[in-house]
């Protein structure tokens, strides 16, 4: 346990202590320390003399707590009136955001399969776990409180998305041998990568494509292999990349804008209106239950997915291209348990 920890771990002691189990003492701060005396009189005193921490000791109980009227940071949702504050530099979570940030270790964990993200998250992980004193039980424990269920995950290679996680920080492009699966052909490409995207279960590169001159975005799991170069990358602002990648529904980007409207009958409305298809959705609850949902997009194939997620419940109203599309997912899925259906 390093110094920084040893003063978190003293004022979070104090802190913690009910009035019913008194102050607490020099010894048992030396025993949750594991250190000598010296040691905790010199952290003490540093505390008190150089932070400015509030702590004073009771000779009559023969412990430590923090000064009447002083409130450390962390101590509750917010100080008494008059009461003053301390924080230690460099050291800001309390115990609550401790245990949100372990919680959030677990989510990161749950997304990402392959243990890139985690693993570099590891040595954080570690040095929270020793600020709160859990043992690895305890901490074992608690992960087994958050589940996180990714059906149809596709992973990425860890080497794959370290390398673009670097590129996108040093501002460097990168080369990639990459697969279209629709003409499942491989071949190189060079990219300036501009951000990196988890969406449905998998991540995907959003980056500018010197070949096509433009912005494209590429799923890391078609990545076959990539290499990292010593070029800089062309910049492109982020609001950019937005209005060219996200203006339409879903993963496919362009700026040839439609609009799909969706009924919805009051069943899958009671699900369906609590949802967000695309941040510049508008929806409306019809008199009968019934929901409309409008939302813009570019390319039918992912839209017409969902749509064909929710069955009979959802209907494609004055929209030719999104409807033609799921009549004819709909006449071969039928055709294909031997049956037919007019598509017309």
């Amino acid at each position: 346990m390093d110094r920084t920890e040893r003063f978190y771990k003293i004022e979070l002691l104090i802190r913690n202590r009910r009035p019913e189990q008194g102050l607490v003492s020099f010894n048992e701060l030396m025993d949750e320390l594991g250190v000598s005396r010296a040691t905790l009189k010199r952290d003490l005193e540093y505390l008190r003399s150089r932070m400015d921490a509030p702590i004073e000791y009771d000779r009559f109980h023969n412990g430590y707590r923090f000064a009447s009227g002083a409130a450390p940071a962390g101590a509750g949702d917010s100080p008494a009136r008059g009461a003053t504050t301390h924080e230690l530099p460099g050291v800001w979570f309390s115990e609550r955001e401790i245990h949100a940030l372990l919680t959030m270790h677990q989510l990161i964990q749950g997304l990402d399969e392959g243990g890139v993200l985690a693993r570099h998250l590891q040595p954080l992980l570690d040095k929270l776990h020793r600020m709160l004193g859990t043992s690895e039980a305890d901490a074992l424990a608690l992960m087994k409180r958050i589940r996180i269920a990714s059906p149809a995950r596709r992973a990425v290679s860890p080497r794959h998305f370290e390398l673009l996680g670097s590129a996108i920080s040093l501002r460097r492009q990168a080369e990639l041998n990459y697969y279209v699966r629709s003409r499942q052909q491989a071949s190189w490409r060079t990219v300036s990568p501009q951000r990196l995207m988890y969406h449905r279960n998998t991540w995907y590169l959003d980056a500018w494509c010197h070949a096509s001159g433009g912005l494209r975005r590429f799923a890391v799991d078609a990545v076959r292999d990539a290499r990292l170069l010593d070029t800089p990358a062309q910049e492109v602002p982020i609001a950019e990349v937005e209005a060219a990648l996200d203006a339409g529904y879903g993963v496919f980007g362009g700026k040839a804008l439609r609009q799909a409207t969706l009924l919805f009958t009051p069943e899958a409305a009671e699900w369906v209106a609590h949802e967000q298809w695309h941040p510049q959705q508008q929806g409306e609850r019809l008199p009968d239950g019934s929901y409309r949902l409008s939302l813009p997009y570019t390319d039918p194939t992912e839209l017409a997915m969902d749509v064909l997620r929710h069955g009979g419940d959802v209907r494609v109203l004055g929209d030719d291209l999104l409807l033609q599309q799921v009549r004819s997912a709909l006449a071969a899925a039928v055709a294909g348990y031997g049956g037919r259906v007019e598509a017309g």
